[in-house]
């Protein structure tokens, strides 16, 4: 999760938010290499005192600087595309999450397993252990196990909402009437911060969203125990 002081995105826990960052650090060189060429040109500008009497209207410049923008779009567009194909790409699945979005909390129910459900809460300010953070931490996690195809079924109950992992990459609206799907896999064991993402009441701000990645084996005694109660 982020920190203060901390100005770059998120440490990816996903294959889709590795894509993404390196969509950004692919984007944000071509953006230097302009700023860089285009101060250059300007700055040479401003202290040359000399003229060429031949610039005005030459139109081998206008070809380059019609031409070169269009290659570095295209630069950018096609991994764009690739992108948002993989994002909306929703693969075989292993396990469905059901999670609907209340004023101001998060349910969740895990269709594969009985029926097994339950409510998640943002935990008060009074109740947190020291090395608990404010305002992120719930009193119910979502569980999913570590390597595993996880299909998420998203929707809303009251107004719409937004469910929202940064580190993996996963941004969906909980509209009412409506499910939206997610696709994600989790590579790396911990745990994951979230809050949702559309303004929807006055407790917005206290509804985040907490997702635990454990063993497989972790995982199946965490639903055999959760099942029993």
């Amino acid at each position: 999760m982020s920190t203060l002081g901390y100005t770059g995105l998120q440490d990816s826990a996903s294959p889709l938010m590795e894509q993404l960052i390196y969509f950004h650090d692919h984007t944000m060189f071509i953006l230097i290499l302009i700023t860089t060429l285009v101060g250059y040109i300007m700055i040479n500008s401003s202290f040359n005192s000399l003229i060429n009497r031949f610039l005005l209207e030459n139109q081998v410049i206008e070809i380059i600087w019609t031409i070169l923008p269009s290659i570095i779009l295209i630069f950018i567009a096609l991994p764009s595309l690739r992108l948002l194909y993989l994002l909306d790409e929703t693969n075989n699945s292993s396990i469905t999450i059901k999670t609907l979005g209340h004023q101001w909390y998060w349910s969740y129910e895990y269709s594969d397993f009985l029926g097994l459900e339950f409510d998640s809460y943002m935990i008060p300010s009074s109740d947190l252990n020291p090395a608990d953070f404010r305002l992120l931490e719930v009193d119910n996690r979502t569980i999913v196990p570590l390597n595993t195809q996880v299909r998420l079924i998203i929707s809303a109950t009251d107004v719409i909402h937004s469910w929202t992992i940064p580190s993996l990459g996963i941004k969906a609206d909980a509209v009412p009437g409506r499910l939206n799907q997610v696709s994600f896999l989790v590579n790396r064991p911990g745990l994951f911060y979230g809050q949702c993402s559309e303004i929807c009441g006055a407790n917005h701000s206290f509804m985040p969203i907490v997702i635990e990645s454990v063993s497989v084996d972790s995982f199946l005694n965490w639903i055999s125990i959760s099942s029993e109660n």
